[in-house]
């Protein structure tokens, strides 16, 4: 893969301790639209609003909020906020990004509602990233079983960031303390998207392959494969089910049950359950070959066009689109044609039908 920007140093500054991603602040252009999706739809809980944002969150979160909606002009994303260990992570955040050369903002009274001292800075890949540790707390709703409907979303689980350049990405991420957990790579060790995580789960964000910076979509989790499909009912009862995009069905990569749904502005929410634990120090990496269509979807199912092409503008620290980098290498949409669902990719007489365990890594090419 040829590489789109110049190589990043690795930073001498100690990067923050993130603890997991914890919020995403969204621009959409009708408020009162994205509410009725967001909350009685999806059933996402109101913390607190006004007439120019809304701050939702999942059922058994205690901080303030995992998703703002804000009024604005453009849909687009303004922040990716990631919660830090401690207080003093937020003078590492600062350190590590001013070494880099990114525009770093700090408000010791916070950016938004409900959160205290946060740094915000324009990452090296172009993305507005958020660090806090100072959070309010809201009642956990977790036993509040009156307020559960069969679809019910109890966390935010993880990000999925589009990027020209992964391996670029990959680099930094890891220098930022997130460790891969799973990736897709071809034949020569090119790496066309990795999984990344802090907290003990496949990732808090994935990197993915194409033009960039863009946020392709954001992952609440629910509990059960069965919550998924009552989602699915429910979009169908209300005459709404043009709002699923893909789905439902299993991953590959993850080995997570999902959804994807577009809101009211486009931007991608995924419904996403049973992965699995990461946290050991050992636990090994699982490379997917990216000509395995199972590794997007375990049943072979294909992958609309519009999962690979569509994603969210992001916006600067000021509120302004960034511009888009383009892919100039071969993406891997082009790279993938018979391997996504278009045709069902089998296994050759003779190869394994079971992962290889080679160097502390599965790999997992071609199984059926």
């Amino acid at each position: 893969m040829t590489e789109q920007t110049d190589s990043l140093p690795t930073p001498s500054a100690t990067p923050p301790d993130v603890l997991r991603c914890a919020s995403m602040e969204i621009v959409v252009t009708d408020l009162a639209r994205s509410r009725d999706f967001y909350v009685d739809v999806l059933g996402l809980v109101v913390t607190e609003e006004d007439e120019g944002a809304v701050y939702l969150r999942s059922l058994e979160e205690f901080i303030h909020h995992n998703l703002i909606l804000r009024q604005g002009p453009v849909a687009a994303v303004a922040a990716f906020s990631y919660r830090v260990r401690t207080p003093e992570d937020l003078d590492r955040a600062e350190a590590f990004y001013r070494e880099l050369g990114c525009e770093v903002r700090r408000e010791p009274g916070g950016f938004v509602r409900g959160v205290g001292d946060s740094v915000r800075v324009m990452d090296p890949l172009g993305f507005p990233y958020e660090f806090f540790h100072e959070v309010e707390h809201v009642e956990r709703l977790a036993w509040r079983y009156d307020l559960y409907t069969p679809g019910a979303l109890v966390r935010l689980d993880h990000f999925n960031q589009v990027t020209p350049d992964v391996p670029r990405a990959v680099r930094y991420m890891e220098d930022l303390g997130f460790r891969v957990t799973e990736d897709i790579q071809d034949e020569e060790g090119t790496t066309y998207a990795a999984w990344m995580r802090r907290k003990s789960t496949v990732h808090d964000t994935a990197m993915t392959g194409g033009d960039g910076p863009r946020m392709h979509h954001v992952a609440f989790a629910t509990h059960e494969k069965h919550n998924i499909l009552a989602i699915c009912d429910k979009l169908g009862a209300l005459r709404l089910s043009d709002h699923i995009e893909r789905g439902p069905g299993r991953h590959g990569v993850s080995n997570a049950f999902y959804l994807y749904l577009r809101d009211p502005d486009g931007h991608r929410i995924e419904i996403y359950t049973q992965d699995y634990y990461t946290g050991d120090p050992d636990n090994p990496v699982v490379t997917w070959d990216v000509h395995d269509n199972q590794r997007r979807d375990w049943w072979g199912t294909p992958v609309v066009p519009s999962w690979y092409r569509d994603a969210s503008t992001v916006l600067d620290l000021d509120g302004e689109p960034v511009p888009l980098t383009q892919r100039t290498d071969e993406s891997e949409l082009a790279a993938t044609i018979g391997a996504d669902g278009f045709s069902y990719t089998r296994r050759e007489e003779g190869e394994e039908s079971m992962p290889d365990w080679k160097q502390g890594e599965y790999k997992l090419g071609n199984q059926l």
